[in-house]
């Protein structure tokens, strides 16, 4: 090696910082880059021999997923898929602050006052008392009642288990934020239906959910600001008709 390289590499050496090697110039050069490009070309060789390494093993497992896994679950995918929609469609029920109606004439909210089951009968009326519901935290018996309207009239059988497991798990469950108060007995009966419920499983549950409210919500609505505003308003437009 010639003298200035040799000096170069050992002052190099001297310095604290990283070693920079200044390559030798010519024949030595290129023979240096054979050895580096044969090494190279060696190191993936050895990979594919490890255990458990290699892209084969990895292609081959992607490859049973493919075409086993996806393929065999397609049938039952797609089935979980139109009950998915037929759940999404029915808790979009829920989403909306009240049901589509026209404005109660006058004549309608003085029926109200009259007996519970004209409150009920018309959307306008069940809007007017579930909001009023809403103001005592107690919306969810509205909101009960309406699902089990729904499920009366699905003939679906594998919509109706779906529909009755989602009212169970938002209002029968104990571990539900939107509970309704049931007593044991229809708790019990209800449990037991489970295991094959029909469009009709709740009946008893609704039927006791109407009856709280009739005897204990809808006397105080009949005496809410809410119910006497509007009866008042509907009256003042009547007169200046």
């Amino acid at each position: 090696m010639p003298r200035v390289i040799t000096e170069t590499v050992l002052c190099r050496l001297q310095e604290p910082r990283a070693l920079h090697i200044m390559w030798p110039m010519g024949s030595e050069h290129l023979e240096m880059r054979k050895r580096q490009l044969s090494a190279a070309q060696g190191t993936p060789a050895s990979i594919p021999s490890q255990p458990g390494a290699g892209s084969r093993g990895s292609n081959a497992c992607c490859f049973c997923w493919c075409c086993c896994c996806s393929c065999s679950c397609l049938t039952v995918r797609n089935q979980d898929q139109r009950l998915t929609a037929a759940s999404r469609e029915f808790r979009a029920a829920d989403l909306p602050a009240c049901e589509e109606s026209p404005s109660p004439t006058l004549e309608e909210v003085n029926a109200w006052a009259q007996s519970f089951d004209n409150l009920m009968v018309t959307p306008a009326g069940r809007n007017a008392f579930r909001e009023f519901l809403r103001t005592e935290f107690s919306e969810e018996n509205m909101l009960f009642w309406l699902a089990c309207e729904e499920l009366k009239k699905e003939t679906n059988k594998n919509i109706i288990e779906e529909k009755a497991r989602i009212i169970y798990e938002d209002y029968i469950s104990i571990l539900s934020p939107k509970e309704v108060s049931l007593d044991s007995r229809v708790r019990e009966v209800i449990n037991r239906n489970m295991v094959e419920p029909s469009q009709h499983i709740f009946d008893d549950a609704q039927l006791q959910i109407y009856t709280l409210m009739h005897r204990d919500s809808y006397p105080r609505f009949m005496n809410s600001s809410l119910y006497k505003d509007l009866l008042q308003s509907l009256a003042e437009k009547s007169i200046e008709a």
